[in-house]
């Protein structure tokens, strides 16, 4: 009798290649109409613009000074220590009257500048002075030149310009333009809807247990709490459904709860190959698995695919694992949800002050620490399930399949501050 054939394996599949159609599945959520909403500016940091925002001003509105000082016509300045009367006094905000001949005109920072004056010199180059009757002059210091110190009407925003780009991630500064041309609310794509659950019976909540009552085989699920976390970051609004036991049949239940009026299912554990992951054969019983394992260290198990009008992901149960794929395929696939298309970390080229002598086939992530002399120190337990590395260190170094790096070679470093940005 023939001994059972062994299970075929598919190889494991390139990172860039399973990211670049993990992102063709991702269909923006503000290509329909209904998907968009309108939020107070105030309201709208790390949102996602649906909408090209055009100035209906320019800013500055007008030439202004760049600085308190003196406001002065520089062919009325023939040398270093002359001394002209002052005849206006300009506040930001005010309406200033032409500068008359032979007059300086004393100014403040954000002030109009006044017709016929082309040139603003610093008060900490002016003395003021008092003629006989009292009245006000300054001494000039110093030869001004055309446009000094001088802001030019429309230099930051032009009439009519696009000063804010469809699919852009609004930040702090984005809000203060979006207001200095008159914006209250803007137009957001709608948070991403995110269904969020562990699977494992050995998983338990802070809380529920004391640490010294801790069962045998059981663990805190720190997952969750993680993952909450980095979808909140990502602008999502989350349904946290708990942790679902190793059962095919409460797993289905759930999956089928959470495609109910989600955009994302996200699960951590259980897409594995073992007999008690019950993830992928419940997504296959439900909907349709596309994408699965990577060909990464931590993060193989990772799975794509859908169920019903959900779209879902599944995270390896390891915590490095689960934290490291969801930076490098769940942030970017949400901000594609999102209308985010430069969704690409940036790395840069650092020294690293380590020695990595075990090239691994697969394409590593490797938890470092950037140190104060510009180089990188690893982290030197770099096990899928030491959580410790990802809070001690503040990026990974982006190690391509095969390759061992000496002391001092440069490594593409890419910082945990963008990833969680």
């Amino acid at each position: 009798m023939n001994a059972p054939a062994a299970p075929a394996f598919k190889p494991l599949r390139p990172l860039d290649e399973v990211l670049s159609e993990l992102l063709a599945y991702a269909r923006p959520l503000n290509d329909q109409p209904w998907a968009h909403e309108p939020v107070s500016t105030f309201e709208a940091d790390g949102r996602v613009l649906a909408e090209e925002v055009l100035s209906p001003l320019q800013v500055p509105p007008h030439d202004n000074s760049a600085m308190d000082g003196y406001a002065v016509r520089c062919a009325e300045v023939v040398a270093e220590g002359t001394v002209l009367p002052v005849s206006q006094r300009i506040a930001a905000g005010a309406v200033p009257q032409p500068l008359q001949p032979g007059t300086a005109a004393r100014i403040f920072t954000g002030a109009p500048i006044p017709p016929g004056a082309d040139a603003v010199l610093m008060q900490e180059d002016c003395e003021a002075l008092s003629d006989a009757a009292g009245a006000p002059q300054v001494r000039l210091k110093v030869l001004p030149r055309p446009g000094l110190a001088i802001r030019r009407a429309g230099e930051d925003v032009a009439l009519g310009r696009a000063v804010l780009s469809a699919g852009q991630r609004l930040h702090p500064a984005s809000l203060g333009l979006a207001a200095s041309v008159g914006r209250a609310t803007l137009s957001v794509a709608r948070r991403p809807r995110v269904a969020l659950f562990s699977t494992g019976d050995e998983l338990v909540m802070p809380g529920e247990v004391a640490p010294e009552q801790l069962p045998a085989g059981a663990i805190y699920n720190s997952n969750r709490f993680f993952l909450r976390a980095l979808l909140l970051r990502m602008g999502c609004e989350v349904s946290d459904l708990g942790i679902v036991p190793d059962d095919l049949a409460a797993t289905q239940r759930t999956l089928a709860e959470a495609a109910a009026g989600h955009d994302l299912i996200l699960t951590s554990g259980g897409v594995s190959v073992g007999e008690e992951d019950h993830v992928k054969p419940a997504v296959q019983a439900l909907g349709e698995l596309h994408l699965w394992q990577l060909a990464i260290k931590p993060g193989k198990p990772f799975a794509y695919g859908r169920v019903a009008q959900s779209h879902f992901v599944g995270l390896p149960g390891n915590p490095v694992s689960s934290f490291i794929t969801f930076l490098l395929l769940v942030r970017p696939f949400l901000l594609r949800l999102q209308g985010v298309q430069d969704v690409a970390p940036k790395p840069v080229p650092l020294p690293a002050h380590f020695v990595w002598a075990k090239a691994d086939k697969r394409r590593e992530f490797l938890r470092v620490w950037r140190n104060p002399q510009g180089g990188l120190d690893l982290f030197a337990n770099q096990g899928s399930g030491v959580l410790t590395s990802a809070v001690w260190g503040d990026g990974v170094v982006d190690n391509a399949p095969g390759t061992r790096i000496a002391h001092g070679d440069l490594v593409p470093f890419i910082s945990f501050a963008e990833l969680l940005s």
